[in-house]
């Protein structure tokens, strides 16, 4: 009967079967469907903390000279694009870095954004810096965009960084 508990010692009527088995199955694809839905989400907010983090660890090595680390955070075949339009390969980086050919005093980060697809993460910023490289002084404001790569063993490598100086309206860029 409806309404009442059902006592398992007496046989069950197949109707009632059913309905038991059949509110098994629901309450089991119901926490199936949660439990999917909540762990990208959990996953990629986890993602979001990691690569925020490693930002703050590439503004600090900039900021220090650190090149053991910035070796660290960059991947073997990264790739850079230069403000000036010139490639730039890890090696050639972390020797400027080295050298002394790139130095900041200032690199204050802003409107970060991260997008994720798959195991790539994607990160475009503002970057207001006080700075020198080979080529002068460099300070002013840059948006740029860094490409992280999940490698095999789960972590984050820069594979490719893109800058451009944020120029007001009037200003020209001299064409060579």
């Amino acid at each position: 009967m409806p309404g009442h508990p059902i006592n398992l010692c007496k046989p069950m009527s197949r109707r009632t079967a059913h309905g038991l088995a059949l509110a098994a199955i629901i309450a089991f694809c119901a926490a199936t469907a949660i439990g999917q839905t909540a762990k990208p989400h959990v996953q990629k907010h986890e993602s979001r903390h990691e690569i925020d983090q490693l930002e703050e660890t590439w503004r600090q090595a900039m900021l220090k000279g650190n090149t053991a680390v910035m070796s660290n955070l960059l991947a073997d075949d990264y790739m850079a694009i230069t403000a000036s339009g010139t490639l730039q390969t890890k090696e050639q980086a972390i020797d400027s870095i080295r050298s002394g050919r790139m130095h900041f005093t200032t690199l204050d980060i802003s409107d970060r954004k991260v997008r994720f697809y798959g195991s790539t993460a994607l990160v475009t910023s503002v970057a207001d810096v006080q700075g020198t490289t080979g080529d002068g002084d460099v300070s002013g404001s840059y948006r740029y965009t860094r490409v992280y790569v999940r490698n095999a063993t789960g972590a984050w490598k820069i594979v490719s960084f893109e800058f451009n100086k944020i120029r007001e309206p009037g200003d020209h860029a001299e064409r060579k």
